[in-house]
């Protein structure tokens, strides 16, 4: 990148245009420029970015814009066909590391096998819902007998008035 930017740089000044003016007509800071030129291919963030500056750069410089990225491009076939297996092997597994740290409830898979602390997290669950069984049997049972003993004391009552009625008739 050192030598299209040199390259870049060269024709710039051929063309009588400062530093300031070119970024300033292309939209890029002067540092932007100034990094281009240099062959500081770090100073931006990703390489298409950098890709366009380039091609854009070439266009205004009155240069053919294709050949230039020819250019760039042998350069970033040469600088990525660098990186060790072991470097492209690490960074496949930090981000398998990291795709299985996201985990959706809608997508994640579900255990299948039976999980005793599972069991142990339910365990207030099941008391308190036995208890409250309880307490509505024995309130069915209360409300049963208070019933049944009204309907006795009735029908008790009852037979007195009919043998009283029988006395007089």
């Amino acid at each position: 990148m050192k030598e299209l930017g040199e390259y870049l740089k060269e024709k710039r000044k051929e063309n009588g245009v400062g530093l300031e003016e070119a970024a300033e007509d292309l939209n890029l800071t002067k540092d932007d420029v100034e990094n281009i030129e240099a062959g500081n291919v770090r100073a931006f963030r990703d390489v298409l970015s950098l890709r366009n500056m380039v091609k854009e750069y070439a266009k205004y410089l009155g240069l053919d814009p294709e050949k230039v990225l020819d250019e760039f491009n042998d350069f970033l076939f040469e600088h990525t066909s660098k990186i060790s297996l072991d470097d492209i092997l690490e960074a496949k597994h930090k981000s398998d590391e990291e795709e299985k740290k996201v985990v959706s409830p809608y997508t994640r898979i579900r255990k299948k096998r039976f999980d005793i602390d599972n069991l142990v997290k339910l365990k207030p669950l099941f008391i308190g819902l036995v208890v409250f069984l309880l307490i509505i049997v024995i309130l069915f049972i209360y409300i049963e007998t208070i019933r049944n003993r009204g309907t006795s004391i009735r029908d008790s009552e009852l037979m007195g008035m009919r043998s009283e009625v029988n006395e007089f008739a």
